[in-house]
């Protein structure tokens, strides 16, 4: 288990902790965290999950913004600077897992042709359909918590139950660990969400 792994798991544990609590600090605990995990995943060959990082930082600035520049009819009662809890509409969900679908299919072949075409630069990732479907969930879970919709924590549920399953096979110590943490902590932030969008209605 190496320096980078316990200071990603800090960070990320941090980061989530805050998020589920509903504050926004979880966006500058999420900067750094980001730039952890691309030197981790770059370290173990997890191409998808290293190359997620500079769009999840992007996502996370783009949260940051949201959470704290509500537009009309967005806010929230408590705090009129703040991002209410809201609903994610029926219509929206099934364009975004069409997205998911069609990207993690094609990225699933990209990563398999990778070491093949640059075999000095890539090593065989050890699971890239996994790796692929994973990093296009997390991407949709990381929009669905920049947005603040409440269903952020399902997906997030799969994210990190697949995890966990990710990491045991490129032989991480800490992450799964930290993602079963993760898990659990989705769960309570679900019901601590769902309580804040009932306090709004």
């Amino acid at each position: 288990m190496s320096w980078v792994e316990i200071i990603s798991a800090v960070l990320g544990l941090t980061c989530v902790f805050l998020a589920g609590r509903n504050s926004k600090y979880n966006f500058w605990v999420g900067y750094v965290y980001n730039v952890f995990l691309f030197v981790l995943f770059w370290r173990q060959h997890l191409y998808s999950a290293m190359l997620i990082q500079p769009v999840a930082f992007a996502i996370n600035a783009f949260g940051h913004w949201r959470w704290t520049h509500p537009r009309e009819g967005e806010r929230s009662s408590r705090n009129a600077a703040s991002l209410k809890v809201r609903r994610l509409p029926g219509r929206e969900l099934l364009v975004l897992l069409a997205i998911v679908l069609t990207a993690g299919t094609l990225w699933a072949f990209a990563l398999d042709r990778l070491p093949v075409l640059w075999p000095s630069v890539f090593a065989p990732d050890p699971s890239p359909v996994l790796d692929s479907f994973l990093l296009m969930v997390t991407l949709l879970a990381q929009y669905l918590s920049a947005q603040k919709y409440l269903e952020c924590w399902q997906v997030w549920w799969i994210v990190n139950g697949a995890n966990i399953a990710l990491y045991l096979i490129a032989g991480l110590v800490a992450m799964p660990v930290v993602s079963a943490v993760y898990l659990a902590n989705g769960v309570w932030a679900y019901f601590n969400w769902k309580k804040l969008y009932s306090n709004e209605q």
